[in-house]
């Protein structure tokens, strides 16, 4: 039951009063057999969270992926730096000259902006070089790690037409607390319907409606890959000519073990533009892929980038008051 459980928590999990009772009536498990299940998964430190996963930009948020180039004896030291940041939501270290990858998000009405926080980020860390590499075009987020073994090598990836959404206080009221994770009890969505004081429907209803704008992509389960039997995950980066980067981008979007592919800008000191998130269970695999990527699309100029260390991963919380308290500490 764990891998098939673990599959339909990150792809769909139900927005109901009882969403463990559904997960159960659909794998053939009482609710208390799920219900212990995923308590022992959140023990071993499987299932990392489950929440609302939302469009960061659609909330105003100014976002990039940034890149810095740290003496081997600073890395430590601008790790820390960088992760005090609450916009910044994962960083690792890489196996290239461009050594600490990092995502960062500043307020919509960020005083530093977001080339200042990353400058400001440099100068603190001691950068030698610094890439800032924002989404052009993005042609797949969805992190659903194969843990049944039955899927198909590739996928069919829709684009969904989104409705309009005139955002009310309700609407931030939901997104508060449904970006929250979940207590693993019987009615986890309780505690958050108490808070708001209104019904599952009302609460439920908010949800649908910023899912079918686009402004929350879902409500899944979020996995650590490494303790899930992810070990290995690449993000393979493409030298993509221009007038083909919509072609392959959504070609390369296809293969199921892709969770993130976009399109970037590119830089004299770096020539990749195309860039493809690869998890599977070894490097070896990992390598196959990438290599199979390659040969279906023709590319001869990629490379593969390791993560060695994670030294951040975790959601966004939106509405933190401690990004205006870190620009306070270190503007002017």
């Amino acid at each position: 039951m764990r891998e098939e459980l673990l599959y339909r928590m990150q792809n769909a999990f139900p927005l109901t009063a009882r969403p463990f009772q559904v997960l159960g009536e659909e794998l053939g498990a009482s609710e208390e057999e799920v219900l212990s299940e995923v308590r022992r998964l959140k023990e071993e430190g499987i299932i990392r969270q489950t929440s609302a996963i939302f469009d960061t930009k659609k909330l105003g948020y100014h976002s990039s992926l940034v890149a810095f180039k740290v003496p081997e004896e600073r890395i430590e030291t601008a790790a820390e730096i960088i992760n005090s940041h609450p916009g910044v939501s994962h960083n690792y270290l890489r196996n290239h000259d461009f050594n600490i990858w990092f995502t960062l998000a500043v307020l919509p009405d960020s005083r530093m902006g977001l080339l200042g926080t990353v400058q400001k980020l440099k100068e603190l860390t001691q950068a030698d070089e610094s890439i800032i590499l924002p989404t052009l075009k993005m042609f797949k987020i969805s992190v659903k790690l194969d843990t049944t073994g039955k899927q198909s090598k590739k996928e069919r990836v829709h684009k969904k037409e989104l409705k309009p959404i005139r955002m009310r206080a309700r609407h931030f009221a939901a997104i508060r607390e449904l970006q929250k994770d979940i207590p693993v009890i019987a009615e986890p969505f309780a505690p958050a319907i108490e808070r708001l004081n209104m019904s599952y429907d009302e609460l439920f209803a908010l949800a649908k409606e910023l899912q079918e704008a686009g402004v929350m992509r879902r409500f899944a389960t979020i996995l650590n890959h490494r303790k899930a039997g992810f070990t290995a995950n690449a993000m393979s980066v493409w030298n993509v000519p221009e007038d083909q980067a919509e072609e392959l981008g959504k070609k390369i979007a296809e293969f199921r073990a892709v969770s993130h592919c976009y399109l970037r800008p590119k830089y004299p000191n770096w020539p990749y533009n195309l860039f493809a998130m690869v998890h599977a269970q070894s490097q070896e695999a990992c390598d196959e892929l990438i290599d199979e990527i390659a040969r279906e699309t023709g590319l001869k100029e990629y490379g593969k980038l390791y993560s060695t260390r994670e030294f951040k991963k975790k959601r966004l919380v939106y509405f933190d008051p401690a990004f205006e308290e870190w620009e306070r500490k270190y503007e002017g």
